[in-house]
């Protein structure tokens, strides 16, 4: 006799490699603008911080930190595994 297959979220380990200090933002989007996977998209907000739409999907590349102008708006964690 087999179990039903289940899903459930690890919230201890979840993906959130891509942490943004709101106070330092300016909410210029540059970091949307260069993110080559989609992750960071505009707030719709004006002058907001953009928003991290798929954390899973980072390829903790660090472009967005590269070109951030604000120093220590965004920041990168990687995951364990990398």
């Amino acid at each position: 006799m087999f179990e039903k297959p289940y899903l459930v979220a690890n919230s201890s380990s979840a993906c959130k490699a891509i942490l943004i200090d709101a106070d330092l933002c300016t909410g210029c989007l540059t970091c949307a603008d260069v993110c080559r996977t989609d992750v960071l998209v505009p707030n719709p907000r004006a002058g907001e911080p953009p928003i991290v739409l798929y954390p899973d999907e980072c390829w903790c590349c660090g472009s967005c930190v590269a070109h951030c102008p604000s120093p220590g708006a965004i920041r990168m964690e990687h995951p364990l595994s990398q």
